[in-house]
């Protein structure tokens, strides 16, 4: 009888597991959409429920392909689901653009523009953990369905593909021993990292587009705790 195939036998055992649950990325796109709905006038470019509209019925849309689990991968529903992120990170890094303009001004709205800041740099968090959750390893549905030397090349290496030669407890848990494999929750974690260290943390970026897209963020929020602290100083400067 020949040996079993340990690939094979690793895929079989992510299989047998329910895919990926299909509420947290919808939590997080109604999060960000309630965000950008919410941002004071000054920091829209279109009606102020305008982009909500376009990104709940592209969740709508993506709900119906996998409406509790995320089972079934068409060509289709990965490319509206890349655009839903996409769309999340281009509306709020214009808003980005209008915050640094606004708060340019000295007769700007100093308490409100403070909030907006933190609502941007929420959806800063939200808009590229989706669109890293997305493209890694040819996203949710092909990590769970596909043998390893299957799946695309990882953009992202995270410390469980790493941990397969430590100690029992740990390496029990690791993609090697374990057959671990990311889910949203890890790559809003790797998006808050970026977005708090301005810098990869314990996940690093593998392929140029990760790293670019991780420049792209850092950036974005740089710029936003800059803000927010300039102003801050500027507050208390002008209250002493």
């Amino acid at each position: 009888m020949a040996d079993a195939d340990p690939l094979e036998e690793e895929r079989t055992r992510r299989r047998t597991a329910p895919g990926e649950n299909r509420l947290p990325p919808a939590v997080a796109v109604v999060v960000a959409a309630v965000a950008y709905a919410l941002l004071p006038e000054q920091l829209l470019f279109a009606p102020r429920l305008a982009i909500p509209i376009v990104e709940a019925a592209l969740l709508v849309a993506l709900v119906a392909s996998n409406p509790r689990r995320m089972v079934r991968r068409t060509r289709w529903s990965r490319a509206v689901s890349m655009a839903l992120a996409g769309l999340v990170i281009a509306t709020n890094l214009a808003a980005l653009g209008m915050l640094v303009a606004s708060l340019a001004k000295p007769e700007s709205g100093g308490s409100s523009l403070l909030v907006a800041a933190i609502q941007v740099w929420l959806t800063n968090v939200i808009g590229f953990g989706l669109l890293y959750w997305e493209l890694d390893r040819g996203g949710p549905v092909a990590r769970r369905e596909l043998r390893r030397d299957e799946l695309p090349p990882a953009d992202w290496r995270f410390s469980q593909d790493e941990n397969g030669d430590n100690v029992t407890e740990v390496a029990a848990s690791s993609s090697e021993h374990g057959g671990w494999i990311p889910t949203l929750v890890d790559y809003l974690y790797l998006s808050t990292t970026n977005s708090s260290a301005f810098s990869p943390t314990d996940t690093m970026p593998l392929s140029t587009r990760a790293k670019m897209l991780m420049a792209v963020q850092a950036t974005a929020a740089l710029f936003i705790t800059l803000l927010i602290v300039a102003r801050a100083v500027g507050s208390l400067a002008g209250g002493g």
